[in-house]
Formats: C-alpha cells, sequence, structure tokens
C-alpha cells in the first residue's frame, strides 16, 4: 500500500519532496513562506499531529509521540502493552503456551486428530481450552476449601467451641439444672435422689463436677497402668485411687446406673471460661492443653506435699499461683518433660471436670476468616445495593435532564460560497447550478449531529423496518441525524424469502432513481488473507414516515471478485461493519488517507446532510432487531451534553417478547436486575464494564474549549487495536469474534480511565431474546466466554477510580472470580440450604450463612421496589430463582468447555449456511494494491480531472463549442490552483475557523488521559457561542430543496439550453448537485463535489510580517 501516517512535534508535518504531502498553493509566484505551513487546529499546548510517510492507519498508534518529552523526560511514560496486540516473539517460548502443554501433556497430537482437531491452531485452542477448564476447576475447589473444609481442618469439629458443643459452668439462665460426669452436662430435672446424695442440692451450680461419686471412675484405665514412661508410673497422682477415701458412695458409671438414678446426658460438655478457674469453689482446678482437671479427690487425699514425686510437686506448685486471669495452665510445664508429658493422657482421663470453652488458636483463626470473607462479600453486596439506589434517586435524573439552550451557535460555516462552479452531468443533481448566495447560519445548539448506526446481519423486514422506524420518529430533529445502515454480505436470513441487503434497499427513498445503481468501491476488511479485500455500495437517500424524512445512508458489504458464487459473499463481521464507520471518521478527523469506500460515504454525506462529516460528534450504534423509545435518543445525547467526561453510555433493555415461552421468561429479571443494580453500581463511578451493542452510544470526539477537540472513539489506538486482523490466541478469539461490544467498552476504559462510561435508566429500548433453549445456551455461551477474557484485561487496567479494595478494579477481580466459581457457588448454595433445613438455630453464629443468602438473593427484589416500586418483578423474580441452577451451572460449564468454539451457533442462522461457514476463515493472501489510499484532497483533484476529461470527450462527440470563460473548471498539474478554487470552494464548508489551516491535532493531559496516551480532561467545559463564526443554515425540516431556483444565478441551466429543473420548495435555500465519478482503479466514488479536505485545510488568508493572521 503506498504511503503510511507517522506523527511528528514539527509543526505542519511532512519532510520535503514528499510527494504524498499536499503543500499549500504559491499565491505570489515568489519562494514559499514559511509562515504559510499549515496550523494545527486542536489548541496552543504541544501537540501530535500527522505527517506523512507510510500509509497505514494500523500503525498510527505504534508512531504516536507526546510534545516536549525532549526538554521534559520526565512527562514521558511508557504506553501501556496491548495485549492483544501481535507477538513479537515466537509462540513457541510463549508462557501460556508452555502452562497449557504442560498441563494437556497427556493429549498426544494423534489423539487430538482422532477426535477432529486436525489443524495445529485448533489443537492448541484445545490445549488452552482443557487448561482453563482445570484451573477453573482448582479455583472452584479452592472456593469450596475456604467455604467448608478450612473451618474443618482448623477447628475439627471437638474443638469448636460453640453452644451445640458445650453448656458453659455456672450458667444459671440456659444450663440450670445440670450436673458435670466425667465432663459431661446430665440433667438432674428427672432424677430419684438418694439418702447418700441430693442431685437438685449438687445442680444448685450447674456443670458441677460429681463424677467423684461413682465407684471404680479412676481405675483400670490403660494410660496410667502403662503410660510408656517407667518413671511416671510410680507417681502418686498416676496411681491414685479416687474412692480409696470412701467418696465414692454412688454405683459405677454406666448407662444402667444412669437410668436408675434418673440422669439425661445431654451430649454437650461442660465449658469452663479462664475467669472462673479463679474461683473460691474451683481451687484445686488446673488446666491441660484445654482439658480441665479437678483435683479435689487427690487434695484432700494427700495434703501435704509428697516427697521425691515430681507430679506431685508440679501439681501442688500450679494449684498454689495465682495468675491474672484466675486460669491455672499447665501445659507447657507438662510438655516441657518427658516423664510428665508421659503422664498427660492418665491425668486428663482420670480427672477430667471439662474444658476451657474459649476458642483454640485454629478456631480463632477459622473464625477469623469466616467473619472477614463474609465483611468483603456484605461490602459488595450493600454498596452495590446503595450506590445504585443513589444512582437511581438522585444521579441518573440529574444526568439527563434538558440542558440549558445556548445562546448562540457554537460553530457556522458557510454552505454554498461564492462563485460556487459546477460542471453538468446526466442527472438531475448535476444539471444545474447554485445560485451566489450565502446561505444563514444555522445554530448547533444542543441539537448535536448524530449518526444511527444499525448494523444488519440476517434479520427480517420487520425487525429492520421497526428498528428504523423507531429510530425516525424519535424525539429529535430529523436533519441532525444520520441513519447509516450497514447490511453485513448478500445473505438472506433463515426463513426468510429476501436478501437483507433489499429489505434494506426497500426500505429507502431514494433522491436520483440512478443512485441504485451503486458501484461497489473497495476497503480493507477486518478478516485474514484475502478476505481483507472487501467491497462494498453505498446508497444515499431519505427514510420517510409519517412527518419525519431522514437522511438515509445503506452500506451493503458485497464482497471481492473472487467471493461472488460463494456463501455469504462481504459477510466480515459486526466488528467489521463498526470499523467501517469508525475507520471512516478517524479518517476525517486525522485527514488521513481514504479508501474509495470512506471517499464515496464522505460526498454522499455531505449531500445528504449539507454540511462535511467532521461536524458528526455523536454515534449511537443499535441492532435491527431493537425498538428505541421516542425519547431515548434526546435524553442519551442531554447526557452526552450535560457531562462533557462521558465517552459512552447506555439505556436499558427491556425484553419485548417476554411471555413468547420459559426460555424469554427467566430472563426478564436478569435484564432488569444486570441494568438497574449492576450498571447503576458502576455508573456512580463512571465504569460501566460493559455497553451492550444493542443499544449504546459513544462520542466521536469531545470538545476542549472553542473549537478544539479530542478525538475519542475514532483515536487511532482504539481503532488500531480493535482492528486486529490477525486473530490467533484463545484470548484474542473470545475477545475480537465473540464480544466485540464488551471489548470496546474495555478498549475505551483503557485509553480513557479518567472518562466515563455511565449508565442512564430513563431512555429505554427494547430487543427480541432468544425464545428456544439452545438458542439461549449458544448466545449465552459467547457472552460468558467474552466476560471472562474482558474481564481478565480490566483487571489489569491499574488506573481506573480508587485504590485497594475500595477501587473498580478490586470489583472487577471480584466479578471475575465470581464468574469463574458460579458452578461451584451454586453447588455450595443448595449443600447450605440442606444444611440450613437439618439445623436448629440456636445462635446468630449458626444464622450468619443464612442471613447471607438471603441477603444475596432478595436484595435487587428490595432494590426494585424502593426505587421503581414496580410488584410485577417480584413475581419476575422468582421465575428467575427457580432457574438459577441453569444460570449458574448449566450455562457455565457450557461455556467453559466451549472455550475454543468461536461461532455464533444457533443465532442468527442463514438460509444455506454450512457448519465451517464463518468469517474468521483464512483464504488466500492479501494483495494491499487492490485496495487504493488517498487523501481527500487527492481523490477530490482525480475525481474533476476525470469530469473534465469526460466533459471534453462529451463536448468533442457533440461537436460543441468549448464552455465560455470562467465556466470550465481546469485543473492540471502545474496550473495556478487559486484560479481553479479546487480547495478554496470546498473549505469553506469545514466547521473549523479561518484561523486552523492544518490537520485535525489532537493534544492530551498525560496525567489525566493515562500513560502515552492521547486524550483530554475538561470537566468545565461547556460549548460557547462565537457571534464571529459562520454557521450552516437551517434548510427547513429536511435540508435545503433538491433544486434551485432557475432565476437565481446568471448560469443557470436554462441559458445552457438545457432542461429546466423543477421549481424549488418555498422558502427552501439551494443545495449544489451531484454527479458521478469517472471510473477509477475499477471504481466510480459518486457524491457532490462541494466539500473539503476532512482535516479542516484552506488556503491561507493574508498575513503580516510576523506570519500570523492579519
Amino acid at each position: 500500500m503506498p504511503g503510511a501516517v507517522t506523527y511528528s512535534s514539527a509543526v505542519g508535518g511532512g519532510y520535503p519532496g514528499d510527494p504524498n504531502q499536499y503543500h499549500p498553493p504559491n499565491y505570489g509566484g515568489g519562494p514559499p513562506n514559511p509562515g504559510m505551513s499549515r496550523r494545527p487546529t486542536l489548541g496552543r499546548a504541544p501537540s501530535r499531529r500527522i505527517v506523512p510517510g507510510h500509509n497505514s492507519i494500523a500503525r498510527a498508534g505504534s508512531n504516536l509521540q507526546r510534545g516536549r518529552t525532549l526538554i521534559r523526560p520526565d512527562r514521558y511514560q511508557e504506553p501501556a502493552p496491548l495485549l492483544t496486540g501481535k507477538q513479537e516473539s515466537s509462540s513457541a517460548f510463549d508462557p501460556w503456551v508452555i502452562i497449557s502443554r504442560i498441563f494437556t501433556f497427556w493429549a498426544f497430537s494423534p489423539m487430538l486428530k482422532a477426535i477432529g482437531k486436525t489443524d495445529k491452531g485448533m489443537q492448541q485452542a484445545w490445549r488452552e481450552k482443557v487448561t482453563l477448564c482445570m484451573i477453573i476447576a482448582m479455583m472452584g475447589g479452592l472456593v469450596a476449601f475456604l467455604t467448608v473444609g478450612l473451618s474443618v481442618v482448623l477447628c475439627p469439629p471437638d474443638q469448636s467451641n460453640n453452644q451445640e458443643h458445650y453448656a458453659h459452668y455456672n450458667d444459671t439462665v440456659t444450663a440450670g439444672g445440670l450436673v458435670g460426669i466425667e465432663g459431661w452436662q446430665f440433667n438432674v430435672s428427672q432424677s430419684k435422689p438418694t439418702a447418700t446424695a441430693n442431685f437438685y442440692a449438687l445442680a444448685a451450680v450447674p456443670g458441677t463436677d460429681i463424677t467423684y461419686l461413682f465407684a471404680n471412675h479412676g481405675n483400670n484405665i490403660g494410660a496410667c497402668t502403662n503410660p510408656g514412661n517407667a518413671n511416671t508410673a510410680k507417681f502418686t497422682a498416676v496411681t491414685f485411687d479416687p474412692c480409696s477415701a470412701n467418696t465414692c458412695v454412688l454405683d459405677a458409671i454406666s448407662a444402667a446406673t444412669f437410668a436408675k438414678y434418673g440422669l439425661t446426658n445431654t451430649t454437650r460438655q461442660v465449658g469452663f471460661d479462664w475467669t472462673q478457674l479463679g474461683a473460691a469453689n474451683l481451687t484445686n482446678y488446673f488446666v491441660i492443653d484445654g482439658n480441665v482437671l479437678n483435683m479435689d479427690p487427690y487434695m484432700k487425699a494427700h495434703p501435704q506435699p509428697i516427697a521425691n514425686d515430681p507430679l506431685d510437686d508440679v501439681i501442688r506448685s500450679i494449684l498454689n499461683t495465682t495468675f491474672g486471669e484466675g486460669g491455672k495452665d499447665a501445659t507447657k510445664l507438662f510438655f516441657r518433660n518427658d516423664e510428665l508429658k508421659a503422664a498427660t493422657d492418665c491425668l486428663v482421663q482420670k480427672y477430667y471436670a471439662g474444658h476451657i470453652d474459649k476458642s483454640t488458636p485454629g478456631c480463632f483463626a477459622a473464625s477469623l476468616i469466616l467473619y472477614f470473607s463474609l465483611l468483603i462479600i456484605l461490602s459488595l453486596v450493600l454498596s452495590r445495593f446503595f450506590m445504585a439506589m443513589i444512582f437511581a434517586w438522585f444521579y441518573s435524573r440529574k444526568l439527563s435532564k434538558t440542558p440549558p439552550p445556548l445562546k448562540s451557535s457554537a460553530s457556522s460555516v458557510n454552505l454554498l460560497p461564492k462563485n460556487t462552479m459546477e460542471m453538468g452531468n446526466a442527472s438531475n443533481w448535476t444539471n444545474r447550478q447554485d445560485p451566489d448566495v450565502l446561505t444563514k447560519p444555522v445554530e448547533i445548539g444542543n441539537d448535536l449531529f448524530t449518526v444511527l448506526l444499525i448494523t444488519c446481519y440476517s434479520e427480517g423486514l420487520e425487525s429492520i423496518k421497526g428498528t428504523i422506524e423507531s429510530l425516525a420518529t424519535t424525539d429529535y430533529p430529523d436533519d441532525r441525524k444520520l441513519l447509516f445502515v450497514i447490511a453485513d454480505g448478500i445473505i438472506t436470513g433463515s426463513g426468510e424469502t429476501v436478501s437483507t441487503p433489499d429489505i434494506c434497499l426497500s426500505l429507502m427513498h431514494l433522491d436520483n432513481p440512478a443512485d441504485r445503481e451503486a458501484l461497489p468501491m473497495p476497503y480493507v476488511a477486518v478478516a485474514a488473507g484475502a478476505k481483507q479485500f472487501n467491497c462494498a455500495k453505498v446508497y444515499a437517500g431519505h427514510y420517510m414516515t409519517k412527518k419525519h424524512k431522514v437522511p438515509m445512508m445503506l452500506i451493503v458489504k458485497c464482497g471481492n471478485p473472487d467471493e461472488q458464487g460463494k456463501p455469504k459473499p462481504g459477510n466480515r463481521g459486526k466488528r467489521d461493519s463498526q470499523l467501517i464507520l469508525m475507520n471512516f471518521f478517524s479518517r476525517v478527523t486525522y485527514n488521513d488517507r481514504m479508501t474509495p469506500l470512506d471517499y464515496d460515504i464522505f460526498r454522499k454525506i455531505q449531500r445528504l446532510m449539507h454540511v462535511t462529516p467532521d461536524y458528526f460528534e455523536l454515534c449511537l450504534m443499535v441492532d435491527a432487531d431493537t425498538k428505541v423509545y421516542k425519547s431515548s435518543m434526546r435524553l442519551l445525547i442531554n447526557c452526552m451534553i450535560n457531562d462533557n467526561l462521558i465517552m459512552g453510555l447506555c439505556g436499558e433493555t427491556k425484553i419485548a417478547n417476554k411471555r413468547d415461552s420459559w426460555v424469554t421468561a427467566i430472563q426478564v429479571y436478569e435484564y432488569y436486575i444486570s441494568h438497574h443494580l449492576a450498571k447503576g453500581f458502576e455508573s456512580i463511578f463512571g465504569g460501566v464494564t460493559c455497553l451492550p451493542g444493542c443499544f449504546c452510544m459513544y462520542r466521536l470526539k469531545a470538545r476542549k474549549g472553542d473549537g478544539d477537540w479530542v478525538p475519542i472513539i475514532t483515536k487511532p489506538e482504539i481503532v488500531q487495536e480493535y482492528s486486529q486482523n490477525t486473530v490467533e490466541t484463545l484470548h484474542q478469539k473470545n475477545l475480537l469474534l465473540l464480544g466485540e461490544d464488551r471489548f470496546l467498552t474495555t478498549l475505551m476504559l483503557r485509553n480513557f480511565p479518567h472518562r466515563k462510561m455511565v449508565f442512564t435508566p430513563q431512555a429505554v429500548c427494547k430487543t427480541v431474546v432468544p425464545d428456544e433453549f439452545k438458542v439461549l445456551l449458544s448466545q449465552r455461551r459467547r457472552w460468558i466466554n467474552s466476560t471472562i477474557h474482558n474481564l481478565f484485561e480490566l483487571v489489569l487496567v491499574r488506573n481506573l477510580c480508587g485504590t485497594f479494595c475500595f477501587s473498580m478494579q478490586f470489583v472487577v477481580m471480584m466479578d471475575l472470580i465470581g464468574t469463574l466459581v458460579l458452578p461451584v457457588a451454586i453447588i455450595l448454595t443448595v449443600v447450605l440450604i440442606i444444611s440450613m433445613a437439618r439445623t436448629h438455630i440456636t445462635s446468630f453464629v449458626l444464622a450468619v450463612p443464612l442471613i447471607l443468602l438471603i441477603i444475596v438473593l432478595f436484595s435487587p427484589a428490595l432494590l426494585i421496589l424502593i426505587t421503581t416500586k414496580k410488584w410485577i418483578y417480584v413475581a419476575w423474580m422468582g421465575v428467575y430463582l427457580c432457574a438459577l441452577p441453569i444460570w449458574n451451572f448449566v450455562l457455565p460449564v457450557y461455556s467453559f468447555w466451549h472455550f475454543d468454539d468461536f461461532s455464533w451457533g444457533e443465532t442468527r442462522k442463514v438460509t444455506g449456511e454450512g457448519k465451517g461457514d464463518d468469517h474468521g476463515k483464512t483464504d488466500g493472501v492479501f494483495d494491499p494494491s487492490k485496495v487504493p489510499m488517498k487523501r481527500w484532497e487527492e481523490h477530490e483533484r482525480a475525481r474533476i480531472r476525470a469530469n473534465k476529461r469526460q466533459e471534453r470527450k462529451r463536448r468533442n462527440q457533440q461537436n460543441q463549442p468549448p464552455l465560455p470563460s470562467g465556466f470550465s473548471h481546469n485543473v492540471m498539474p502545474g496550473e495556478d490552483e487559486s484560479r481553479a478554487r479546487l480547495l478554496d470552494n470546498a473549505s469553506e464548508l469545514s466547521m473549523d475557523t479561518a484561523d486552523n489551516l492544518g490537520s485535525p491535532v489532537n493534544y492530551f493531559d498525560p496525567s489525566k488521559e493515562g500513560s502515552g496516551k492521547a486524550g483530554g480532561y475538561y470537566p468545565s467545559y461547556r460549548p460557547t457561542a462565537n457571534p464571529n463564526l459562520p454557521v450552516p443554515a437551517a434548510a427547513g425540516p429536511w435540508g435545503p430543496s433538491s433544486y434551485s431556483s432557475p432565476m437565481s444565478s446568471p448560469r443557470s441551466p436554462q441559458s445552457m439550453g438545457r432542461p429546466m429543473p423543477p421549481p424549488p420548495s418555498p422558502g427552501a435555500p439551494p443545495m449544489q448537485h451531484q454527479r458521478p465519478l469517472q471510473l477509477q482503479q475499477g471504481f466510480v466514488p459518486q457524491g457532490s463535489p462541494q466539500m473539503r479536505p476532512p482535516g479542516g485545510y484552506r488556503p491561507p488568508p493574508p498575513r503580516n510580517g510576523s506570519n500570523r493572521p492579519l
């Protein structure tokens, strides 16, 4: 491809001798005036500007530089790496490839070929899919372990200290009428008192140990007869028989004895507090490893110390020591000595009275982790709830309110400059001359020029017409909106008899019947191999309905010559359709080289709208099965005007066929919550992570002061990365082939992290959702997989708002983890519900999981009731909850296992489509020479020269005399271009001022727009009026009349011997005419010649000696 786009900080750009650089004409014939070089049009600060070089917009991002980085190196920041960019190193040494091969080492190539994975790329995608599934399974196992297993490991059931296992000692409120026997609590309410023991008196202090009253309770203990140490077996406390002092007045411990005395085991142990062990009645109690030992029988039998008995010394030392909190812990003393340690088991079994009911370190750690997790989850859930509520009550209405009207026009141009001349041709557009008049200025005000992009694929007449009708009848001036319909290939939808392009064309009213024979224009498509060469036809006309006549353009992608006769010629996907528009406005903004398709679109937009395309500031993207409410477009634009930092926003999408089947019914509540809860919360921080492609609006460029602009969606970095042709890895394919709408949102947030992506609930549309489960399965498979990969991209963006746990980056990370572990989460939810149903809840701790579950499931319903009071959605919530296993298990598991499926499956079926028919298939090699790319002025010169030759040939054939002096348009190399007025007339159509002579130059603020990125951050900007600037005229509801008056110009068609055109509409200003182009490079662009260079170039005004405008 000839040429390239590079960037330089030199004023005017270019380099001497560059044949592709357009130089201003030298009117005086002398040496060029250096002051006549092109001037920047975007402000007064260090600039980024376009300089000719090797022509490729795809390389623009790599040549972006920042001004003053040489004199202020500290300002330079390395640009963020493009995660989806072309890999520099070999894929064989890619870490992810190596990891995937390690995980799938057992899957040899012959085995993969046997299951249909014959291509190396398919095999690698399968390996990556299996690796991702294994990683997801490990993450799910980790979540399950942290949720259930960790508490069991750190705090086993026998150590978990709660009311289910322990009854507190001396608890007269909940544990009255209990006594302790070998550490267990027994109920004495049905006891039978004996002559030697009154159980009611013994239970006066609940939990009192009465083990010593039972016969033989300390005999025949294996740990005492054989403690494992000879010296230990001789200690008195080990050999002591508690019944030797005749204190055992009750029968031996057994189930029969308990029944005899009417004692009932509560199955709960006696729990002691550390402070209780300092009480006077528990003087002879101490603790070993959490076990409370009652040494009363031993101390009563041996009131004096025993000589040469180390164990007796330790026992008396502990019992006679006073501790600060009353506790007597002998664990360290016993475990530091082998003899004493050997006696531990014997002492515990012989003197055991209960257990310390304080948490062990393991139980404490488990509780800490549990409460921390609950705190994080509840914080996220409640913050989403309250933020969404605040947004619905306050912020959204303020954002979409009607902005105050501007006092005067924000910009002005002369649509039809004086002395405009045009050579005639065969159509009514070209068989007339425009008068020498200046039209009245047009007020731009709050009615911003907006292009309405409608992408069509296989939809039927009802869907397409409904969408276009809803947009045409919106409460917005018809002359400020342009219906831009793109038919993605010559395709006939399943069940349809007419192709989609024919359906779209049948809805248009063509101003000139000859326009129906549009010629295919080449452009570089988003595809691999030879499919990068694609052609499209451009139709220009109007859509007329009721009292509306809306300008409409139809782009039909018809394919290259080699595709004719094959299935789906011209089909390149929705992303390619979006990029036709994005590339066009990017090239207009930067005065970059255009394809023939771009040039044809440029001319026909100007013919329809009577302004050049650089007037357009907004782009509304709508799918062909969506119906927009009448007030929605005005509300979206109000948001854009009220907050200049908003770069994209969406409205609420409702379901049009909610009652068609159970499949549509389960989606109603999910759609509502995804907008009002998720997007409402994200809008508070200006970081909506997904603008749905069925109904969203983006800025083409943002205002940065009086006459200055910052490219937004037309920014080269965004266009460059979004137009990736080579999509190799599984990650790239999931981003670009399945979820292009979400990925575009991700790109906007990465490149403009300090601008805003918001949601406005007042703007509403309706769309048709899948009504069959197989279609829903296919749709959600694409959505879930693209969501995972886009969230991974966003989690790496470090400069989103907030910090650490209080940041959008943390919220995105939690969303990513939550999406990956959805199947495990629903399983754990079912287990929790069953467990709660079988558990008798007696404390708040036991109720915490159930409370959390209720908050998570029902807080969205509360949000609906508080904000909208629509009780019907409570019923839809019940339907959604019944289908929760489908949403959280079936759909995610199916999506994970189909990570390597990049087709659209059952969605948008096409008649005669085969399984392998997709636009992403690589076929052949692309020849760049088939798509010539030139600057606007080069296209315009070639067109006028071709028309001149055609006119000369026609006159010669008719033996007509030459045209009168001043009527011919002689533009030849080396001629005085000021006389030819090639660009002088066209430049008056620009919305730039006379002081701006160069291509658009965008400035950036490095502290606001992210490292190495261009952009702007201008919170206080509001478009201001400038009475000195002329603006285009308001020419009635649908623009100027199609015909001018024959009496308004001395050079009328009547004077040339041509037929008289029809009379003009009353009061309608004249409009310039059109003629078709001569064949160039096999293509004939059509449209109006009265244009200006997209970059805003015009011949310079007279200057003084200081090289400044007079």
